[in-house]
């Protein structure tokens, strides 16, 4: 079989992912291209494209989110007239949440202080910004993923392979088969959002990663609701700390008021948590139950739902933003304060800075690592790195707990960000992950049929298990849900709008399997089907083992995925590879 041929299209400068960060940044770029020509001797005309991966620009886009507009008011000072952006902060609380109660913050100190940001659906914003770019001549391709790095025959970056299309699930070409595409560019701009599979694939090829901590992840589940008029102000922002979670776990939860009777709810929890059986999805439903949300949400309607993974490591845990043909810009590269909870200033400051970088490349002609180190140059000299210095050991803070960690963010707060150790060294987040045993003094053994006492199941044990494990074991405890103010996964999954082509390859590429039977049933309970908050691995008992002895069945419903990236970061092995699924396929996360 001969080897698949891809077209080629030559561009100038491309970027990969329609976020915030690469939007601002080709909006940028062709303004400081733009007035370049209105002066120059020597005019120049580049080509700048944008692919992204879902169907529509924003699709893809999740957050809170309170948006600080420091950077928009550097290059669009007209975004305060535009629609997204007419709900300025009114009010705002902090509260620490018993199970059934609350002790409300008497004062909010300056990290926390909203005063002048909007409360805002980031899917309208990027909607907003994508019009902008187009108006600017910049070309932007949805439904066109990144999937493959392209490198030069001396190691430069000089673009991007998109994914085929039309490849049926057994690998095998379709009628409607349509080979990937390979831009080739001078510049390549990566802002796939947090844990992006090409940025994996260059930070591993040219490490680039952070020398001090590994890049550090939580995760947000996020609700949309409409309520009754006057259970919410337009601006209202509410934060929370304590329940649902256990001092041990970083986190907390966010209810913004998006218009007098539209609310954003959400909770976010650090990927660094020990307890194998944490669900977040199922947390985020116990939050509501308490009453404070529980009167807000009453005889409300569930309108959104998703997920999404942000990068909570801060400075330390950078990678550099440069190399050969090639920069990284916002979630990607870290650019979030996790102090703030706000990422996307920083991320559209990161473009500006990642443009000017590409407007030196292009006028000098050269893209070499010599050149584009202008934008590690320029971003140490700018309020956004001051910003994340300030903050470089908050998330770190806490890796003791709750309590411990408000004692060392007290400190860091009189000492400039320093606190008792500076940088303060951290583990990847998969790596606090307990197994059963470890965090529950008992191990893993759900109750099957047949397995009420260690004579009864002689025959076989789960995933390695003994019989007398599983007769003496511990499982995760089964939720309810009400339909109308908590919901199941799927009912959760529905609301995510998420499709995806089912004739396609697993875009969740799982690399040893019997690791998942015989490894991690045993030691930790199979945690992907408790971590991932779209119900997308499976594990089902069957009634009688298979010809290996095994007691589950394991389904991998790709079709459910809403692209969190939750299973490449916190699989305790290592071994979930997230790559995009084919072009257009995803949630839709349209008010969001």
């Amino acid at each position: 079989m001969s080897e698949t041929t891809h077209e080629s299209l030559p561009v100038d400068v491309l970027l990969v992912g329609a976020g915030p960060a690469n939007l601002v940044a080709a909006y940028h770029l062709a303004r400081r291209v733009a007035a370049h020509n209105e002066t120059a001797e020597q005019k120049i005309e580049p080509m700048i494209a944008i692919i992204e991966k879902s169907a529509e620009v924003g699709d893809h886009i999740l957050s809170g989110a309170v948006l600080d507009p420091r950077a928009l008011r550097e290059i669009l000072p007209e975004f305060k007239d535009a629609k997204p952006f007419q709900t300025p902060v009114s009010s705002e609380s902090l509260l620490y949440l018993t199970a059934k109660g609350s002790l409300k913050a008497p004062f909010l100190f300056g990290p926390l202080d909203n005063h002048g940001n909007y409360v805002v659906s980031l899917n309208e914003v990027t909607k907003w910004l994508a019009e902008k770019v187009t108006e600017m001549g910049v070309q932007i391709f949805p439904g066109f993923p990144g999937r493959e790095i392209l490198y030069g025959d001396d190691g430069q970056v000089i673009g991007v392979r998109t994914g085929d299309k039309g490849i049926g699930r057994d690998g095998k070409p379709k009628p409607n088969h349509e080979p990937g595409i390979d831009l080739l560019a001078k510049v390549t701009i990566l802002g796939e959002g947090s844990r992006g599979s090409l940025c994996k694939q260059l930070f591993a090829d040219k490490q680039m990663y952070s020398t001090v901590n590994p890049m550090i992840y939580g995760i947000g589940v996020k609700e949309l609701w409409e309520v009754p008029s006057g259970r919410i102000k337009p601006g209202q922002v509410m934060h929370t700390m304590g329940y649902p979670l256990r001092s041990s776990e970083y986190g907390g939860s966010f209810l913004y008021g998006l218009s007098d009777t539209k609310l954003a709810l959400g909770l976010v929890i650090g990927l660094e948590y020990e307890d194998p059986f944490l669900d977040a999805h199922e947390r985020l439903q116990q939050l509501k139950q308490h009453p404070i949300f529980a009167k807000i949400l009453e005889g409300g309607t569930l309108l959104k739902y998703g997920a999404a993974t942000l990068p909570e490591g801060g400075l330390y845990s950078m990678p550099r933003l440069y190399d050969d043909g090639v920069m990284v810009v916002g979630d990607s590269a870290s650019f979030l304060n996790g102090m703030r909870l706000k990422g996307i200033h920083l991320g559209m400051k990161s473009g500006i800075l990642a443009a000017d970088a590409a407007f030196d490349a292009l006028v000098k002609d050269d893209a070499s690592k010599e050149v584009l180190e202008g934008y590690q140059e320029a971003f140490e000299k700018s309020w956004a790195y001051q910003e994340l210095h300030s903050t470089r050991n908050f998330h770190q803070a806490f890796e003791g707990g709750l309590w411990k960690g408000f004692f060392h963010v007290g400190l860091q707060m009189v000492t400039g960000g320093r606190g008792l150790r500076d940088p303060w060294r951290v583990t990847a987040g998969h790596e606090h992950l307990k197994t059963v045993e470890e965090f529950y003094g008992k191990p893993y053994g759900p109750a099957l049929e047949g397995t009420g006492n260690a004579a009864a199941a002689e025959d076989t044990g789960v995933g390695g298990t003994t019989a007398g494990d599983v007769a003496a074991g511990v499982e995760a405890p089964t939720p309810s849900f009400d339909g109308k103010l908590t919901f199941d996964k799927m009912t959760s999954v529905y609301h995510a709008d998420t499709g995806h082509e089912e004739d396609q390859p697993c875009h969740l590429q799982v690399g040893d399997l019997d690791i998942c039977f015989n490894r991690c049933t045993k030691e930790y309970g199979n945690p992907c089907q408790h971590f991932c908050p779209a119900g997308v691995y499976e594990w089902l008992p069957r009634e009688k083992p298979d010809e290996k002895g095994r007691r589950f069945d394991f389904n991998i419903n790709f079709a459910n995925c809403v692209h969190c990236k939750t299973c490449d970061i916190m699989d305790p092995y290592q071994i979930i590879d997230w790559v995009p699924p084919e072009g257009g396929g995803g949630p839709k996360f349209s008010g969001m």
